[in-house]
């Protein structure tokens, strides 16, 4: 299970990146899927990879895009991308 701390934060990122309203981090289902439940693309995923790439500074290959499927999901990659580095 991920860090709480890194589950707000990416749920902080993809509010503040795909504008959403009436939520806020503590309030965002982390299990919520994506794409099936929020209707999230392509391009509003790759708009969000961007962003998770520059805030913690590790690299997403886009092969990886569709494990990153819900908050939860994304949080376990990017600590697991932190422990390789």
């Amino acid at each position: 299970m991920p860090d709480k701390k890194t589950i707000l934060r990416v749920a902080e990122i993809l509010i503040d990146e795909l504008k959403l309203e009436d939520i806020t981090p503590e309030t965002f289902n982390p299990d919520l899927d994506l794409v099936d439940e929020l209707g999230i693309d392509s391009m509003d995923l790759t708009t969000v990879v961007l962003v998770l790439q520059d805030e913690y500074g590790i690299t997403i290959d886009e092969e990886d895009y569709p494990k990153l499927s819900n908050v939860t999901l994304i949080a376990e990659y990017i600590e697991e991308k932190l422990k390789e580095k």
